[in-house]
């Protein structure tokens, strides 16, 4: 497991395991977003396995996948929604942390600076300066 913390709030990582759940609770975590999609994965990773692990150690689940080039809108709502809604720190997952990664970055556009929404990712190694025209859109539409 890698975790890779962009803010004190919002951390990233590779896909994760049941298994790891036990250490994201113990770092503080409260909330786990899952931006993986199933068919990506194995069943024994699927969303419905992470989910009951999750519940069973106190932990909020969030099932939000994110298909590798198509990013909708609504990804980008539930995401916001779902940091919004956490009562503690976030850590969301996909399969390398760079959608979840690119997610955050949209959900927090116009509410963070363009330049944090680039570069904070961009220190793991995330690469979002294309999304530069995109994330200044949507802040002007807020």
């Amino acid at each position: 497991m890698d975790i890779r913390p962009l803010t004190d709030r919002y951390a990233v990582s590779p896909q994760i395991t049941p298994g790891d759940l036990v250490a994201i609770r113990a770092a503080g975590y409260t909330t786990v977003i899952d931006n993986r999609p199933d068919p990506e994965i194995s069943p024994d990773l699927h969303a419905a396995t992470m989910q009951a692990a999750a519940a069973a150690l106190g932990l909020a689940f969030v099932v939000n996948p994110v298909i590798g080039g198509a990013l909708t809108m609504d990804n980008v709502i539930a995401q916001r929604a779902a940091i919004d809604a956490a009562t503690g720190p976030v850590l969301a997952y996909c399969a390398s942390g760079n959608r979840s990664s690119v997610v955050w970055a949209l959900a927090h556009a116009g509410t963070v600076p363009t330049d944090d929404l680039i570069g904070l990712p961009a220190r793991f190694g995330y690469q979002l300066e294309h999304l530069r025209g995109q994330i200044e859109a949507l802040a002007e539409a807020r």
